[in-house]
């Protein structure tokens, strides 16, 4: 592999990682995402996203779909809370294609007024998905028990905000958010960089935009429980404020959240499904960002045993300051080793050097293992002294 980055005149980076295979992920991504709306316009990148597959001035949406997929490529995006991002897998010989496809979308969607009451409607019925769905609407809901409004909402915004967005209110924040200076696009594959970079430069549109801020995220902790009827098991998470995690405790976070609750070897595996028999499946999640970090657990278990569920993994948690050397070196080679299982996908690794580079450089990507082998066990004490938690549970 061979990685190279340039910043066009224009203000877009470029970044390329080069592989002997003949697959190539091109992912072009904006610096935006929901952590930078304000309560009123929650879901307006979400939004924006949807509607950037409905037209631009050369390609209807059929013809921007099948272009793709007619030389065996695929075409989605992703909206998070720092980024909405844009990705095409193809054979590496179609780059020039999928470049033109996603830089016409992504710069010119021509948001089609007849196409918004109908995708308005299909992001309401996504909405609604989440919350049907218990593990998905309770990992959404401990986000917004950990932070206030704005931050703490959901990324698809509510139904309200949603219905009332004009396609002016979208067209007007496209044309000042989607500029070369706030995007970044990243090539994996077996393409040339001066083939890139070419590409790159005949495509950019040349517009400037506006500086983009985020609104000031206030931390907050709340224990809820939500009734619902239909379902036979309680869902439950429990949510910790890590702290806006500078280089080391990212890599600090990944090491404790693979002890704790990564796999049928980790702590809270072991204590609460083999030795309690009180679940089917509990796990851990790292959501970190540049401006923001939590930790959460998930578990699935009988409406009876929430308490006893909650108990065992605060008690866990907290017994994450007593791991040994022996296990923290054990964690080591295991997130090292899950690394290296997801580097074979290009679309991930694309994702990857975007995010990097959004928080702190792409080149820190090539680092992992180094920056993994430097977390001590001090690392890991600092990490679970977290007294105040918010608890969500979606029961029966």
């Amino acid at each position: 592999m061979k990685f190279e980055k340039k910043v066009l005149p224009n203000g877009l980076t470029i970044l390329h990682e080069k592989r002997d295979v003949p697959v190539t992920t091109v992912m072009l991504a904006v610096k935006y995402g929901s952590a930078f709306e304000t309560e009123p316009e929650k879901g307006i990148a979400h939004f924006i996203e949807h509607m950037c597959f409905k037209g631009t001035e050369k390609r209807t949406t059929h013809q921007i779909a099948e272009e793709v997929e007619k030389v065996g490529g695929d075409l989605n995006a992703f909206t998070s809370e720092e980024v909405t991002a844009y990705h095409s897998k193809i054979p590496s010989e179609h780059l020039a294609l999928a470049m033109e496809v996603i830089f016409d979308i992504f710069f010119n969607a021509s948001f089609p007024k007849d196409a918004l009451a109908r995708e308005s409607s299909v992001i309401c019925e996504e909405i609604k998905m989440y919350r049907d769905n218990p593990r998905a609407h309770v990992t959404e809901r401990i986000k917004n028990n950990l932070y206030k409004k704005p931050f703490g909402m959901f990324i698809a915004g509510t139904e309200e905000n949603v219905k009332g967005m004009t396609r002016e209110q979208l067209l007007e924040k496209h044309r000042k958010i989607y500029v070369p200076q706030n995007s970044i696009l990243c090539v994996v594959g077996n393409n040339d960089f001066s083939e890139i970079i070419s590409l790159a430069e005949k495509l950019c549109v040349n517009r400037s935009g506006e500086k983009l801020s985020i609104p000031k995220i206030e931390k907050q902790n709340i224990k809820e429980v939500e009734k619902r009827g239909g379902i036979s098991q309680a869902n439950l998470a429990i949510g910790f404020h890590f702290p806006k995690l500078d280089e080391k405790e990212r890599y600090s976070a990944e090491v404790f959240s693979a002890i704790l609750g990564e796999g049928m070897s980790s702590k809270l595996f072991v204590e609460v499904r083999e030795k309690k028999g009180l679940v089917y499946s509990v796990k851990t999640e790292i959501d970190a960002g540049k401006s923001y970090s939590y930790f959460m657990i998930w578990a699935g278990t009988d409406q009876e045993k929430v308490s006893e569920v909650i108990d065992i993994c605060l008690k866990e948690f907290a017994k994450m300051a007593q791991i040994s050397e022996k296990e923290l070196e054990e964690a080591k080679i295991q997130v090292i080793g899950n690394q290296k299982l997801k580097l074979e996908d290009s679309r991930e690794t694309a994702t990857n050097l975007i995010l990097e580079e959004i928080n702190s450089g792409a080149e820190e990507y090539y680092k992992f293992e180094e920056r993994i082998n430097s977390v001590t066990l001090e690392d890991l004490k600092k990490l679970s002294e977290k007294s105040t938690y918010s608890t969500f549970v979606l029961s029966p």
